[in-house]
């Protein structure tokens, strides 16, 4: 199982959104923070993928690899979405790398979750 997590500033497009994904491979869920959710629904929608909501106290619990100033200040954890990816994947979770950053807006890391066979997909 493979996750994308985002974080995205406000006044993110949709378009800005599925532009960050493109190319990114197979997909099996979108995650974010919660309060950020409504506004990655109707990319999960086009493109037929669960949208995880993960609260923010389950964001902050995750041990992520970026330590960024304005995520740890804003929200408790140094990345969103290496944070929302690693607790949408599940217990055991582990990340593909660190997050990247898309056009200075959007955050994307991909967690590979426990679920996934044994190539990793």
């Amino acid at each position: 199982m493979i996750v994308a997590g985002l974080g995205f500033r406000r006044g993110t497009t949709v378009a800005d959104l599925r532009a960050a994904l493109a190319g990114r491979g197979r997909l099996d869920a979108l995650a974010t923070v919660a309060d950020k959710a409504p506004a990655l629904a109707e990319l999960a929608a086009e493109l037929g993928l669960p949208l995880v909501a993960v609260p923010a106290d389950l964001l902050a619990a995750q041990p992520v690899l970026t330590q960024g100033k304005a995520s740890l200040r804003a929200r408790g954890v140094g990345s969103v979405a290496e944070g929302a990816a690693l607790a949408a994947a599940g217990p055991g979770a582990r990340l593909l790398g660190r997050r990247i950053i898309w056009n200075n807006r959007i955050t994307l890391a991909l967690a590979l979750g426990l679920g996934a066979g044994k190539d990793g997909t």
